[in-house]
């Protein structure tokens, strides 16, 4: 899941990723805005989610993609969009566009 906030005087969002998985025990968000380097996920106990939150320039789109366990891929189902990657799947796309 995807949540975003704008800032009124910066051209930066703050998106927090959520993501579910009931047997991980690591999930990490590999990004194409980091050089595709995993960064580790907090999992916060009440929710039974992991979350990460990461400020993006605004008006864009990134690609990203879950990785559990470090060995199993996985999308954000309810990303902005999907695009083909060179490895035979999807990635997730999220878009800092500001709506009006």
């Amino acid at each position: 899941m995807l949540t975003k906030r704008f800032f009124k005087t910066k051209n930066e969002a703050e998106i927090t990723f959520e993501f579910s998985h009931p047997e991980a025990s690591k999930v990490e968000l590999v990004a194409e805005f980091n050089d595709w380097q995993p960064i580790t996920m907090k999992f916060i106990k009440k929710d039974k989610r992991f979350r990460l939150k990461h400020r993006l320039p605004t008006e864009k789109k990134f690609h990203f993609r879950y990785l559990i366990d470090g060995k199993q891929w996985d999308n954000d189902h309810n990303a902005d969009g999907y695009a083909a990657n060179g490895f035979g799947s999807e990635n997730s796309i999220v878009d800092t566009q500001r709506l009006a």
